[in-house]
């Protein structure tokens, strides 16, 4: 008899195959002695959509709404049928005792294999596959320690519990919103408070009123002070600021104490997934999903980490003699810091970092054991896979040790305080490359000693606004609210861009005109974060078999309705701010500009009108055909194009036209003076601009 096994990808497949010694290829699947390995291709069943239960739904009516299902079905992805087809035909063999899931380790591909189960009725035993790396010995290791089916039921029910909340909650709402106010407005159980965040950063922005505030800066003896009391450097009265300046200008400065501290900066944890996103958003500019793609290829393609999408910084205590070997894989591009590291067996310094109680369904993203090829990677592969060693390594280095020093100097009454941070220790920060230079000013200072002040500078400033929120100080915020999980974090802040409602500029994220009604459109309890983040407390609770799922769903159900209420009956406007003057040609509604700016389409969704939009004529002339030239622009700036002739022009290339004064200066300036030089040169303008160049050469 034969196992079944199940995984997510192709890719996985061909690797679970090859380590379990399956050579017997097929277009759905590769078969060995012992084993069958099949794959979906991602999701290959999917809740039903509203016109699968009734053909009415198709079109979107209000009058509709809410559709709530009393029972939710499932239904197989038209575009995958084929390989679903193919898992159907294999499950009906008689030589198979078991179905073991490999698909990933998490909420996500549990509901994968469920479903697909579901489907083909699988009626045999059923273990689990639960493993955190794609290496061989990973893989091994793991089917030799295959887990009972039965021990992720209550993860597969919070996943259902997800899916079906996400599809009542988003799909009424979305139509709700959509046909009531006539333009495609999308909102949801964990998308909607996201944006709502950014609107409310916004509105502190544009609230925001700047005020002027003073600082003093003084060089005293060899040291830089800053004038503070209680704590605050800032003066906002500019006479006072003054009064300070002048009172302490040319003074002796008094060494009133000197206070020594001590610090130590415990080692960092390693990364999960949102903690990774956010540095490599800080660091490289990637964006959620850009790091979210590389990483999975790092784990999967190199199988140089850990897998991804966890939410845990800690590792188990199994895995600390495995730190050897991982150190080992990893000198190929680290030998300089992993040699001594290996001197010392790999020993951990960083003990805390194993707790199994801080490890839920995965531990942190960490090097594998695989032998690490730097020239393999490309830019990108190589910035992140930097990030996950170099926090690695940190856990075998001592902590960081500094000491500050802070000198209180009295002068006129006032007082000035200089600060300086010496390195007891570099420890882990060694790894940074960044050698820190510690300051010894202050280190032969006595208290009661005088100085005299040299220097004084009063500079004034203006309060700041709160910044813009990057990707970084998004993820950070859904965190905190548990908004989404570190797996589909990424993929909500694309679909808010996608929609239309957000718009990254320079790493920073704006909210668009169409975002800004959206969010007052929306329900006041749908774009409230406490309420996302006590139905994710509870979903939590589900997958830990605390919670009950019925519970969850009927409370859903009722919330779904008391939301749909709610925008059926709102007296709220809305006008699509993309909306142009000129008027659709079938049905008279006004056309709105699509996000391009290079179509446009009718504003009622029942009309399906949509062309071109007219390019701009400029009065730059085609030097082939001598016809008007467009305008457009692009990221490389404004450019003038022909299309019939294939003609690109740049703007800044335009031949600048002369005006009429700058003609009479240039005839002014060129006619009298070299009329002498050449008695054959004339006074037109040409030969007057002739003569400007030649006296620019």
């Amino acid at each position: 008899m034969k196992q079944l096994i199940l995984a997510e990808k192709p890719s996985v497949a061909r690797d679970l195959a090859r380590v379990l010694g399956c050579k017997q290829q097929s277009k759905s699947y590769i078969e060995g002695p012992k084993h069958i390995v099949t794959w979906a291709l991602g999701h290959l069943v999917e809740l039903k959509m509203p016109e699968d239960y009734d053909k009415q739904y198709k079109q979107w009516r209000l009058e509709d709404l809410p559709i709530i299902p009393k029972h939710m079905g499932l239904k197989i992805i038209r575009q995958v049928s084929h390989q679903f087809r193919a898992i159907e035909q294999l499950a009906k063999r008689k030589d198979l005792s078991e179905l073991v899931i490999a698909t990933d380790a998490g909420r996500e591909g549990e509901l994968v294999a469920r479903w697909i189960m579901e489907k083909v009725r699988w009626q045999k035993p059923v273990k689990r596959l639960w493993i955190s790396s794609q290496t061989d010995k990973a893989i091994r290791d793991g089917f030799n320690q295959l887990k009972p089916g039965k021990q992720y039921d209550n993860l597969y029910q919070s996943a259902v519990c997800r899916s079906e909340a996400d599809w009542l909650i988003g799909l009424n709402v979305t139509r709700a919103l959509t046909t009531k106010y006539n333009d495609p407005l999308s909102a949801g159980r964990v998308q909607t408070p996201t944006l709502a965040m950014i609107l409310e950063r916004e509105q502190e922005i544009n609230s925001f009123q700047p005020k002027d505030f003073w600082t003093i800066d003084a060089t005293i003896g060899l040291l830089n002070a800053s004038w503070e009391r209680n704590g605050e450097k800032r003066l906002f009265d500019e006479k006072k600021a003054a009064e300070i300046a002048n009172k302490v200008k040319e003074q002796t400065a008094t060494v009133e104490s000197l206070q020594k501290k001590e610090k130590t900066e415990a080692h960092p944890m390693p990364y999960d997934l949102t903690e990774l996103q956010r540095d490599a958003n800080r660091r490289f500019g990637f964006s959620a999903k850009k790091t979210s793609s590389v990483l999975q290829k790092l784990y999967e393609q190199y199988k140089l980490v850990t897998y991804p999408r966890t939410d845990s910084r800690y590792l188990t205590k199994d895995m600390e003699n495995t730190m050897y070997d991982r150190l080992q894989g990893m000198s190929g591009g680290y030998r300089e810091e992993v040699q001594p590291l290996l001197k010392q067996k790999g020993n951990v310094v960083a003990k805390k970092v194993f707790n199994d109680a801080k490890v839920t369904e995965h531990h942190a993203i960490i090097p594998t054991d695989e032998p690490l090829h730097l020239g393999d990677l490309d830019n990108d592969e190589r910035k992140l896979y930097d990030l996950i060693a170099r926090r690695f390594l940190a856990l075998f280095y001592p902590a960081y040790k500094s000491e500050t020093l802070t000198a209180t100097l009295k002068v006129a009454g006032e007082s000035f305080i200089a600060r300086e941070t010496l390195v007891l220790d570099a420890g882990f920060k060694v790894l940074s490359g960044k050698e820190e230079e510690s300051p010894r000013a202050l280190a032969s200072l006595k208290e009661g000693q005088t100085l005299s002040v040299k220097d004084i500078n009063l500079e004034k400033k203006l309060t700041e606004p709160p910044a813009r929120f990057t990707e970084a100080d998004l993820l950070s915020r859904m965190e905190k609210y548990s908004l989404g999980t570190p797996a589909t974090r990424a993929d909500i802040i694309e679909r808010l861009l996608g929609s239309e409602v957000l718009d990254r500029k320079n790493n920073k994220l704006h909210p668009t005109p169409k975002g800004k009604q959206l969010i007052e459109l929306v329900n006041d309890e749908l774009k409230s974060p406490e309420l996302t983040a006590k139905w994710e407390l509870e979903l939590e609770a589900i997958a830990r078999g605390k919670g009950n799922p019925k519970e969850f769903l009927e409370n859903i159900r009722k919330q779904t309705k008391q939301l749909v209420m709610e925008i059926k009956t709102s007296s709220q406007e809305y006008r699509a701010h993309n909306l142009t003057g000129s008027k659709c040609p079938e049905c008279g509604k006004l056309l709105k500009e699509g996000r391009d700016g290079k179509v446009l389409v009718c504003s009622d969704r029942e009309c399906s009108y949509r062309r071109r939009k007219d390019p701009k004529l400029s009065n730059r002339r085609c030097p082939q055909c001598k016809k008007k030239m467009e305008l457009h622009n692009g990221k490389a700036g404004t450019y003038f194009q022909c299309k019939p002739c294939n003609v690109v022009e740049k703007a800044d290339e335009m031949k600048k036209k002369v005006s009429k004064r700058e003609e009479r200066q240039l005839m002014k300036k060129y006619s009298a003076n070299n009329k002498k030089e050449d008695e054959g040169f004339g006074n037109s303008l040409a030969d007057a601009l002739k003569a400007a160049m030649k006296d620019k050469n």
